[in-house]
Parts: structure tokens; C-alpha cells; sequence
């Protein structure tokens, strides 16, 4: 049974007591997870966890972290990321809007070698299938809602992807903070589509590409295509096997921020 699940006054708040007394109990407390942060595993019963909940204007989802990597709190987020990168995989939540278990978006830097340059890049891949706000469980749709969205697929990695309108990736203070995507309903504003729950930190390497080319390729592919690489050599063979697999997107976005 889960003993070292922290559950904040503000997430209980939300939640309701009854919600935050059962997951103290381990009846809705998941026996592993993915963090919400860091994206390796963790376990309850072995290592803190905090509860972390996302909320929009219509949705909350329940999201589980390291203790280590995020302390148990309520993140406001837009509703339409919301949808748009999480969605409940399993587990009843009873009354309560939150779900146990949920795919997140995990973000890897890296640098990629294109036509004799390193590239500054960044990897996408949720830690589970993504379907369209709406539709039936059990389908993944990550990749033809990217694909609508401007990012063109890749059989292989030859060469650069072009540059998608609207779009950004946030550097501030030489960490990473966000991917930004153009505001709804015509607004001139950026809203995120991915945001840091805590600053990601990136190499000098990285940063220095970053800031020469103003420029950062941004790679996504669907749960379990991909994995945590240590190396960006292994990142590299992976990103080439998810392409020859019809299974990688990618675009080109400026860079906002030093």
C-alpha cells in the first residue's frame, strides 16, 4: 500500500477529501508511474511521490512525480493543451474529475547532425496514445493531429524540416521553458502547447547551437518509438528507425529567448 504519496493542501482542495484520502490509502494510487517531470519511472511504495493536478477551464487530470522533481501541486493550464496532450488512459476516478492515470508529453534536447551541422533539437513522445479531444479510447492520433498542424513527416533524416508559422521554442535564462504555438480564434498571441512543469536544463553545447542558428528542429513521435536515450548517438539511431518506420514528424521553429 502507497505510503509516501504527498498530497498537498491545495490538490486536496480540489480533489475533495475523500478523493485525497483514498489515494493516501493506495486504493486509487498507481503501483508505478511515469514522472510527470523527468518521465522515468517511480514507484509509491519505494520513493516520495507527489500528486501533481493539471487543471484548464473544463478538465483536471491527476499526474504523478517524483518527490525529487516536483513537489504535489494544482498547475493551471490552457484547456485546449490539456486535451490536446493529455489524456486519461485508465482508472476510475470515482466522483472526482481527476484520473489516476493519464499520457503526458515527454520533451528530450539533443543535438542532431543534418547535412554536416549539429542542429539543436528537441524530441517529443508521450507516454502514452493520444486520441482526438472527443473521440473513442483506444486509437493514437498523436501524429495526424501534428501533421494538420504543419509538421511534415519524415522517411528519413537528410536534412532540415522547414519552418512552421507561429510556432516558437522558449529558451529563458539557458534553460527550456516551453514550446509555443499560435493563440486560437485568430488571437496574434502564442499559447503553450508544451510547457516545463520545471525548467529543463540543456547543455552549452545545445544552447551554443541554439543561439548560432536561432533555430530549433523539433522532432515527435508516437509512445514508445523513441525512448530515453543516454546518448545522442542513440538518439540519433533512433530517431532514423522511427522514420524509416513512418512513425517521425518534425518542424523547424525560432528560437524565443537566450
Amino acid at each position: 500500500m502507497p505510503r509516501l504519496l504527498d498530497v498537498s493542501d491545495d490538490v486536496r482542495a480540489e480533489i475533495g477529501d475523500d478523493e485525497a484520502d483514498r489515494l493516501l490509502a493506495g486504493e486509487n494510487a498507481p503501483g508505478g508511474y511515469d514522472c510527470t517531470s523527468c518521465r522515468t519511472p517511480g514507484d509509491p511504495e519505494q520513493e516520495r511521490t507527489s500528486t501533481v493536478l493539471f487543471v484548464g477551464d473544463e478538465t483536471a487530470v491527476l499526474a504523478f512525480a517524483h518527490a525529487a522533481c516536483l513537489p504535489s501541486q494544482v498547475v493551471q493550464v490552457a484547456e485546449d493543451q490539456l486535451q490536446g496532450a493529455v489524456r486519461s488512459v485508465s482508472g476510475d476516478s470515482g466522483d472526482s474529475p481527476a484520473a489516476p492515470a493519464q499520457a503526458v508529453l515527454g520533451v528530450t534536447s539533443g543535438l542532431v547532425l543534418l547535412g554536416g551541422e549539429l542542429h539543436p533539437a528537441l524530441v517529443v513522445e508521450p507516454t502514452g496514445p493520444i486520441s482526438r479531444p472527443g473521440a473513442e479510447a483506444g486509437g493514437d492520433d498523436f501524429l495526424p493531429l501534428l501533421i494538420e498542424q504543419g509538421f511534415m513527416p519524415l522517411a528519413e533524416l537528410t536534412e532540415a524540416p522547414r519552418t512552421l508559422p507561429g510556432w516558437s521554442v522558449l529558451l529563458a535564462m539557458g534553460q527550456l521553458h516551453a514550446v509555443l504555438q499560435p493563440g486560437t480564434g485568430g488571437a496574434p498571441s502564442q499559447v503553450a502547447w508544451w510547457q516545463a512543469h520545471q525548467p529543463l536544463q540543456v547543455t552549452e553545447g545545445w544552447r551554443a547551437a541554439a543561439n548560432k542558428t536561432h533555430t530549433v528542429l523539433v522532432f515527435a513521435a508516437p509512445v514508445d518509438s523513441i525512448g530515453r536515450q543516454p546518448r545522442e548517438d542513440l538518439l540519433r539511431d533512433a530517431l532514423d528507425k522511427a522514420a524509416a518506420n513512418g512513425r517521425l514528424v518534425a518542424a523547424a521553429m525560432p528560437l524565443a529567448g537566450t
